[in-house]
């Protein structure tokens, strides 16, 4: 009984697949025939699906660029690089997008220390540092107990330092994880999906308006009230918006 029912499950993933592939696929010919709204549609099924890939989400951006459609343009590109971050196709593009922005966001300096961390951090993911750290942590248990068990006093010498030196690089990248998994879970960027929207001061819509925003600008998720987020730019600034005005990534 159970051999059927993994064989049912199969049959019904494989046949999932291939109505993905079909859509896809009928998607892009609806696409080369300047049929974007057509195209979206096709693809939006997949979505809904719980289905995704970055060449996915790339299609959908191009096809919601042809229609002018900023916002969503710039948060598919997005997401695609999300999953494929050194795709030179996928930047490209969003960079096209964003030059279609009415906003013009100035990031506010960083200071020396903020490049060198960034520059570090970005090497890896937060899981990418951790297998780093228990790759160092047996190198540092092993050189440990060669060193233990060697007799030449040069040997022991030259296995001290080299697990001194893995212990020192095991600490590193532990930490690296630890920061970069907090910055991680803090990271809650979202794209502007209204036209124009007025940020307020308060999360009531009777509060006093702190500064405008347009569709496809980037900004951060810091706290939420209800239907409100609080949003901040990279320049600093901050303020409150109805949660229906922005799509988070």
């Amino acid at each position: 009984m159970k051999k059927l029912l993994y064989i049912l499950i199969l049959l019904i993933s494989f046949s999932s697949i291939g109505q993905s592939e079909k859509l896809f696929d009928q998607g892009k010919e609806l696409y080369k025939n300047g049929k974007y709204q057509q195209a979206i549609n096709a693809w939006m099924q997949i979505l809904d699906k719980g289905e995704h890939s970055a060449e996915l989400y790339f299609n959908l951006g191009n096809a919601q660029y042809k229609l002018n459609h900023i916002g969503p343009s710039i948060y598919y590109y997005e997401k695609a690089l999300q999953l494929s971050p050194n795709d030179s196709d996928i930047k490209n593009n969003l960079a096209f997008a964003e030059n279609a922005r009415i906003d013009s966001i100035e990031p506010l300096p960083k200071t020396v220390f903020s490049k060198w961390y960034n520059s570090i951090s970005s090497i890896f993911t937060f899981e990418g540092w951790a297998v780093v750290a228990v790759a160092f942590s047996v190198f540092f248990v092993a050189l440990f107990l060669f060193y233990y068990f060697a007799f030449s006093e040069r040997r022991k010498r030259l296995l001290f330092v080299s697990a001194m030196f893995a212990g020192i690089l095991l600490i590193t990248s532990l930490t690296m994880a630890f920061l970069t998994y907090g910055d991680f879970t803090k990271n809650q960027p979202a794209i502007i999906f209204a036209s124009e929207i007025e940020v307020k001061t308060a999360p009531t819509m009777g509060s006093d308006i702190a500064f405008t925003l347009h569709e496809g600008t980037k900004v951060q998720i810091s706290a939420q009230d209800g239907n409100w987020f609080r949003i901040t730019l990279a320049d600093g600034k901050d303020g409150w918006i109805p949660a229906t005005d922005l799509k988070q990534l």
